[in-house]
């Protein structure tokens, strides 16, 4: 199923600002929230569908090229990418300050039991991919061999040496969170923060593992396969959610980012989804006309020069460009036919091209067009 437009997620104006982002996201966030509808799929969809629109909207470079270039724009048009790969546990990670401490609020808590633990966050990790004009014209996928964090295998991520390498922490008994309240002279204020003594894990580690050394994770290579739409263009960037480095002691994965880089291709020139070409003819395929060899995209096509062509003429060749991303429209091949004049005659051309040039046919003559520039021209003037 199509994704929804984000300013329609979040029943915003494309003009809203940062502010208003923020509040009509609150306001999703506490419609659809887990905790005020259990048990219900269509509602968790819905939550996480509001955190993705504002994940990209409140981002000033992930809202530009989204607005430029829609949902490709930010996630590639394909499953698996930007923030639809989105977690609970990476919602209340990034925007949980959001939502604010809403404890017995409307009869539920926003989170509950399930964040309990701090949530910990790997980081994103960048990588750039070149591809030429074929590969932008077709998409394609590419197999990236990344190095990242990952999670170690021995510990399985915990950090501690065996099930018994750590302990609950007698703080916050496991739930990586304090609750204090505090007599002020508005009344008894209650305040929720994260256990200094734990630092939100619920629990100390007594015997680090032998393998990461108590961090969880250690450093490693894996290859991610990442399909790339048709239609990207230089600059472009794809975020790969839940690829980047792994969090330390558990969390979620970090994302990864493509960054897109084009190859010059070596005859064709790229002008938004229009490609041109520079086609080079003699004098006489001008004049007389002739069919001629050029390159495309998708391989070389014969195309026909009609007699007497002009300089500066150019033939469109429709669809024969680039696509849009997530479009069927594509752009056209705009070649610009130019007339090579020799540098070098010998003396029985010279004397075969003078005896031309006394023709009336080779005598320059303005066309119709040209005339009536002219004369628009001239009136402009006087």
């Amino acid at each position: 199923m199509a994704k929804r437009d984000y300013y329609e997620v979040l029943e915003v104006p494309k003009t809203a600002s940062k502010e208003e982002l923020k509040k009509a996201y609150r306001k999703k966030a506490i419609q659809f929230h887990p905790d005020k509808n259990p048990n219900n799929k269509d509602a968790e969809d819905k939550f996480k569908e509001a955190a993705e629109a504002y994940e990209v909207l409140s981002d000033d470079n992930k809202r530009a090229r989204y607005d430029q270039y829609g949902h490709a724009g930010v996630n590639g048009g394909s499953a698996g990418y930007g923030g639809g790969g989105m977690s609970m546990d990476d919602i209340f990670s990034h925007f949980g300050d959001i939502f604010g401490d809403f404890g017995g609020f409307g009869g539920f808590g926003f989170g509950g039991g399930q964040r309990g633990q701090r949530v910990v966050r790997g980081s994103n990790i960048r990588v750039k991919v070149r591809l030429n004009l074929t590969e932008i014209a077709q998409g394609v996928e590419k197999k990236l061999k990344v190095k990242k964090y990952v999670v170690c295998q021995h510990c399985g991520g915990t950090g501690a040496e065996g099930s018994h390498g750590y302990t609950t922490c007698s703080t916050c008994n496991g739930t990586g969170q304090v609750t204090r309240i505090a007599n002020t002279i508005l009344g008894r204020m209650q305040t929720t923060t994260v256990c200094d003594s734990c630092g939100g894990e619920g629990r100390i580690i007594t015997h680090k593992c032998t393998h990461c050394y108590g961090e969880g994770v250690v450093e490693s290579q894996e290859v991610v396969s990442v399909q790339i739409p048709a239609g990207v263009a230089q600059g472009m960037q794809l975020t790969v959610s839940g690829k980047g480095n792994a969090a330390r002691r558990g969390g979620a994965n970090g994302d990864m980012i493509v960054l897109i880089e084009e190859e010059q291709h070596p005859d064709l020139i790229r002008d938004g989804n229009d490609l041109i070409y520079l086609l080079y003819v003699s004098f006489a395929d001008a004049a007389l006309g002739a069919e001629v060899e050029i390159p495309t995209v998708e391989g070389k096509v014969k195309i026909k020069i009609a007699a007497g062509t002009q300089p500066g003429k150019i033939l469109r060749l429709r669809a024969k460009g680039l696509p849009e991303v997530q479009s069927y429209r594509k752009g056209d091949l705009l070649v610009h036919v130019n007339v090579w004049v020799p540098t070098s005659l010998s003396s029985e051309e010279k004397k075969t091209i003078q005896k031309l040039g006394e023709s009336r046919n080779f005598q320059p003559a303005p066309t119709k067009e040209e005339k009536s520039f002219f004369e628009r021209m001239r009136n402009m003037v006087s």
